[in-house]
């Protein structure tokens, strides 16, 4: 079990990381929003602390989709005007404040999609508007290694003070930015502000993934059992797709692999 814990995650990573390393920004940060984190730490959460506990933590995790867009929002704001660590400091103190509000509030379901859905639709308004993306030379290294490092720390944390902490700071800790972190400030250090606020914009975008991701599987697990991890699967790839022209958009797009992504 901990092998698997040490790498699925960043194997999900290395792929994403790949994909925008020959796509561009717009791809990387809209295949992002698939559920590459929290779907293998709310598996785990299932096997080791039982169905209904990953349900709760997946509800939690709903909700907790607001306080990633406004960590994807606040960073793709402040990148415009400073440095990457006043832009990481500043998003991710946004990203837990909005995170021990949630935390106060009694678990909902109906909270939780209310939450996300404001998120989700209020996002494409709130990101600053920048000048199309220009290709340029690739970076010398793309810290894969870190991000993958980051992903499997992540999910053993997690897992390991699931039965401290409880479904509700499960749930929400699984969504800490820990991929959009790492792809924010280096995309920022190598292809500066304006390529930062495109990925994380389709990393907004591509969260209708992971929205619909943790609903089914609040809604169906504690029924479905394990299937239920099945049908959460197939719902968000299917949301993946009908989000991509959203996010996916021309003159962003970086098609000859001169856009590489953090």
């Amino acid at each position: 079990m901990l092998m698997l814990k040490l790498l699925v995650i960043p194997g999900f990573l290395l792929l994403i990381s790949l994909a925008g390393k020959r796509w561009g920004p717009s791809v990387a940060g809209w295949l992002s929003g698939l559920p590459v984190v929290v779907g293998p730490i709310l598996f785990f959460l299932a096997i080791e602390q039982g169905q209904v506990f990953a349900a709760q933590s997946a509800t939690a995790a709903l909700s907790a989709m607001f306080a990633m867009i406004a960590f994807c929002v606040t960073y793709a704001q402040v990148a415009q005007r400073a440095g990457w660590p006043w832009a990481l400091t500043i998003s991710l103190l946004v990203w837990a404040s909005v995170a021990v509000v949630l935390s106060l509030i009694p678990p909902s379901l109906v909270f939780s999609v209310i939450a996300a859905a404001t998120a989700l639709l209020a996002a494409p308004y709130l990101f600053p508007s920048v000048q199309p993306i220009v290709a340029g030379p690739a970076p010398k290294s793309d810290k894969l290694l870190l991000r993958m490092i980051a992903g499997a720390l992540l999910t053993l944390a997690v897992t390991l003070l699931a039965s401290t902490v409880g479904e509700r700071w499960s749930g929400l800790l699984a969504v800490f930015p820990v991929l959009g972190s790492v792809m924010a400030v280096f995309s920022q250090q190598t292809r500066g502000p304006a390529f930062t606020a495109a990925l994380l914009r389709a990393t907004a975008t591509g969260m209708y993934s992971f929205a619909a991701f943790c609903l089914v599987l609040a809604l169906v697990l504690p029924r479905w059992g394990w299937l239920g991890f099945v049908l959460a699967v197939g719902v968000s790839l299917a949301m993946l797709l009908i989000t991509k022209r959203l996010a996916v958009r021309p003159g962003h797009q970086g098609a000859k692999s001169k856009e590489d992504i953090a």
